[in-house]
Order: structure tokens, then sequence, then C-alpha cells
């Protein structure tokens, strides 16, 4: 059995009853399940989707997410997750940059690194070098007045862990943001580069080893091992070049919302979803998630 899932925006729902009949007599549809009216719904069928691809191109071009999964093993036992630009909305480090006036500098490295453009550990370290001698009051500064939560991750986290899912945060950002967003949306455990501090103020320096995309991988790695949970078991979602080789390693590995590098090589491709689109994706309904 196959299970094809479709969704978009939840602040714009379009999906239809029209549009879902057409598409459950494309797909062969055996049953259909509305995970949320207009928002999400879930087509099963026994026979594999014939030019699926071709289907998944044209309701991106309306708005609708769409994926197909073998229909077994969907709900997953532990979630990793990149934090800048998924799990906030924010790159913590372009924001320290537009704090000290630094703005344009760091967030063209940022988008080069992000694109696979420049290596991930060079451009980490090009661009803290911009906040030398900024004090430490800068990182509180942000965190309180630009940093916000993403759509849909509280409800992720909250619902996840409701069912004894473990839940990692993993960034190549920096732990005075990760210990915070860990804290507030209940992450079992988080990790992040440290950046060197004296007398008050950042040095413009990482300590290493600095945690990039091997990182990350490593990650799912060990933590697939210490908690005894198959790589089939293990959602993961991101949207830099940096989370490529976890979205692949996972079971379920979600691009979300993700540079084109990414989503040329991943399997899942979220664009116009919030990240509820990983609580679907599993199978739950709107009536399970904890809000």
């Amino acid at each position: 059995m196959y299970a094809v899932t479709l969704m978009c925006n939840p602040s714009q729902p379009i999906l239809t009853k029209k549009l879902i009949s057409k598409y459950y007599i494309i797909f062969e549809g055996s049953s259909l399940i509305w995970l949320r009216d207009g928002i999400a719904v879930e087509i099963k069928t026994s026979i594999f989707p014939k030019e699926f691809l071709k289907h998944r191109i044209k309701l991106q071009e309306l708005n609708i997410d769409s994926v197909l999964q073998k229909d077994k093993s969907r709900k997953k036992k532990l979630l990793i997750a990149d934090m800048d630009s998924t799990i906030i909305e924010q790159e913590c480090l372009d924001e320290l940059a537009t704090e000290i006036g630094f703005e344009a500098e760091i967030k063209n490295i940022t988008k080069a690194a992000m694109k696979g453009e420049i290596n991930f550990e060079t451009a980490l370290r090009d661009r803290v070098s911009y906040l030398k001698g900024a004090p430490t009051s800068t990182i509180t500064k942000v965190l309180t007045n630009r940093i916000s939560i993403a759509s849909g991750a509280r409800t992720l986290l909250a619902t996840m862990k409701k069912n004894n899912a473990y839940t990692a945060l993993i960034s190549g950002g920096f732990t005075h943001f990760t210990s915070h967003i860990a804290a507030d949306l209940g992450f079992d455990k988080h990790m992040g580069n440290q950046l060197e501090i004296s007398d008050s103020k950042l040095t413009g320096s990482v300590k290493e080893p600095i945690l990039g995309k091997e990182a990350k991988v490593e990650l799912l790695e060990s933590l697939s091992k210490s908690l005894k949970v198959s790589y089939q078991n293990i959602i993961s979602v991101g949207d830099g070049a940096n989370d490529i080789g976890m979205l692949k390693l996972a079971g379920l590995g979600v691009a979300l919302h993700a540079k084109p590098i990414v989503q040329s090589e991943a399997n899942t491709i979220i664009n116009h979803c919030d990240l509820t689109a990983l609580l679907y994706l599993q199978g739950y309904q709107f009536n399970d998630f904890i809000c």
C-alpha cells in the first residue's frame, strides 16, 4: 500500500472536494482520509501512482505539496531538526550581523553557504569574524527582538513528544540560540557551535570543532544507535546544503522551504505547508494535534 499526502498553506485552505476527487481517480485511490478540511488529505492506493513526479509538479504550480510514501512505519520515533530557517524563521547569525551593522556582508556569505557554493566551515568562520568586539548582550537582544518560532513548530514538537518520540535540535548556528529554542519548545537534546567570548565580548572566533553537515549525520547515527531506533523510524527536517546528509539518511527526510540544491537532492519536498506537514506525512489528523 502507498499513501499520497496532499497539503497546502494552513492559512490558505485550497483543497476542495472537487480537486481531491480528481486526484483520487488519477492516483487510483482505494480510500481517502481528510486529515484537516481544506488543508491536508491522504489518498491510499495499492498501485504505485504512475507519473507521480509529473503530477507533483502540476500540484506545486497550484501551491499544493504532494508526497508519496509506502504506507508503513510512518509514525516516527525520532525527530532531528535543523534550527535556522526551519524551527525558527530567521538565520541567527544574520540577525546578529544586522544588530551590529554588518547585515549585507554576512547575509551574502550565508546565502552562498546555504546554496552549497561555499564550504560551510569556511563560511562560518568568515561570518563570525565580523562579530569581533560585539558585547554578549547583543545575543540577548537578538533572542528577544529578532527571533520568532516558525509556524507549526510548537504543534510538531508537542504532538510528537505526546506520542513518545525523542526530539533533537542541531544547528550550524550557536548554542546560545539552540539552548534557548530547545528549552522553549521542549526538545530533548540540542547541539550547536560555540562562540568564543572574552571579557563579555565576542572574539570573532568559533570554538573547534565546528559542527557542519557531518555533525548532523553523526548525531542521527549516534541517536539511532543509543535509542535503538532504525533509520526508517527517523524523521529529519532542514532547508540548507548542510542538511542534505541527514535528510537522505532518515527514513523520512523533509526539505522544508529549502534551497534549490537541497530540493534537487531530497525525496520529500514541502514548499507551501508549514511544519505541521511533518505530522500529516506521518498520518496524524488535525484532531490528534497538541496545539
